[in-house]
């Protein structure tokens, strides 16, 4: 078998991977098993690459240690990222709430992200299988299989870029969970994060398609955007950032009037125009089919000049609080991030290295770090790839 001696080896070629690759100085090969580098990148943000936020803050992230993610967030900003990007003279737009597109296409981040790869002379092995990982004290040992030819390859620096279990399809597995085990990191259990989440008596079927904006709440977390109905439940912006902090069996909370006094609303049309039905004036609020479905739950029938101050005040209660209990959800299928992986109490917040083995490092997704929807996955991905490339490249 033939071997080779590398001074990094990096697993997966994603976001974070690639990142680490451009700053971990020479002697790095960056192995992926597809066929082509940042297929997440390719398909994110509709093909356009949410690539970050401008609000980033460790506030927008979930873990077991919410300090842990400061150190690489604060050295490598969303503003390091996009002064990369204006380099390149990559386009892009300001959407809602801060979140930041390519104009023409995420294939250009991938490209950027392949040039600096190329000027810090990185190699790139696609197609290329891990199979057994071991360490000496002093190098790794890893074989591969490239070109149906097994390699081994004895790296001094190891790092695990190879992202969560989120969209399978696209090749995610929990290889890194796998690593991290091996040589004793404890991982916080993987779970589906950023995903809709689904009613099993097929409740919201007839609304499929209706969208409205919202506030839910979930674990005491939460967030006004729009929410949609699906044909197995509920998906959205708001539902997807909510879905991270709900807890199965427990309740999520939705507030369908969260910008308007619905109360004095109603009241001003019973006033003014009371003849109308009170489905009609409220349909003036909310999307009409979701009224009509709502109607018989919360007793809307007669006229708006037929209901009591009270009645009216039961009613925006009930649109202010709608009390809902998911069975479950999407799964990774769907997910767009996966939530817990390597518990950060192992691992250091500044070089990203595991504090027991030398020489290993773990990045992005695969860490026990995640970022809202939004752009702030990316961003934590190019936060953790550039400590751990600087780290690497240091000595």
């Amino acid at each position: 078998m033939p071997q080779m001696q590398v001074e990094t080896l990096i697993i997966g070629a994603g976001a974070a991977g690639m990142m680490c690759a451009a700053h971990a100085g020479p002697g790095v090969v960056l192995v992926d098993h597809a066929k082509a580098p940042g297929e997440k990148i390719r398909i994110s943000g509709g093909g356009r690459c949410n690539f970050t936020n401008l609000h980033t803050g460790p506030e927008n992230f979930i873990s077991q240690n919410k300090h842990f993610a400061k150190s690489a967030l604060g050295r490598y900003t969303q503003w390091d990222f996009i002064d990369l990007v204006d380099r390149h003279q990559i386009p892009w737009h300001e959407k809602t709430l801060g979140q930041l597109f390519c104009d023409t296409s995420a294939k250009d981040i991938i490209a950027m992200l392949r040039a600096e790869m190329g000027r810090a002379g990185a190699a790139l092995w696609l197609q290329t299988q891990v199979g057994q990982i071991s360490h000496d004290g002093y190098r790794f040992h890893v074989q591969l299989t490239r070109d149906g030819r097994d390699i081994a390859v004895t790296p001094r620096n190891l790092v695990v870029a190879s992202g969560g279990k989120s969209i399978p399809k696209m090749g995610a597995t929990g290889l890194g969970y796998q690593i991290a085990a091996q040589f004793g990191l404890p991982v916080i259990a993987p779970r589906p994060g950023l995903v809709p989440l689904t009613f099993g008596d097929d409740r919201f079927k007839p609304l499929a398609g209706v969208a409205t904006p919202a506030r839910v709440t979930a674990g005491g977390t939460s967030f006004d955007e729009a929410i949609l109905f699906t044909h197995r439940g509920l998906s959205g912006p708001a539902v997807l950032q909510a879905s991270s902090y709900w807890a199965e069996g427990t309740p999520i909370i939705v507030n369908l009037s969260p910008d308007a006094d619905l109360l004095k609303a109603l009241q001003h049309q019973r006033q003014s125009d009371g003849r109308k039905a009170l489905t009609t004036v409220l349909g003036q609020y909310l999307p009409s089919r979701l009224v009509d479905h709502l109607g018989g739950e919360l007793s809307l029938s007669g006229n708006t000049a037929d209901q009591s101050d009270a009645a009216l005040q039961a009613i925006c209660n009930r649109l202010g609080a709608w009390v809902l209990r998911p069975s479950g959800s999407e799964g990774y299928r769907t997910a767009e991030v996966t939530l817990g992986g390597v518990d950060t109490a192992a691992l250091s917040s500044k070089t990203m290295r595991a504090k027991a083995v030398p020489g290993l490092y773990f990045i992005g997704e695969c860490v026990d770090v995640t970022g809202w929807l939004g752009g702030y996955n990316f961003q934590w991905a190019w936060s953790s790839g550039w400590a751990a490339g600087r780290a690497i490249k240091a000595p």
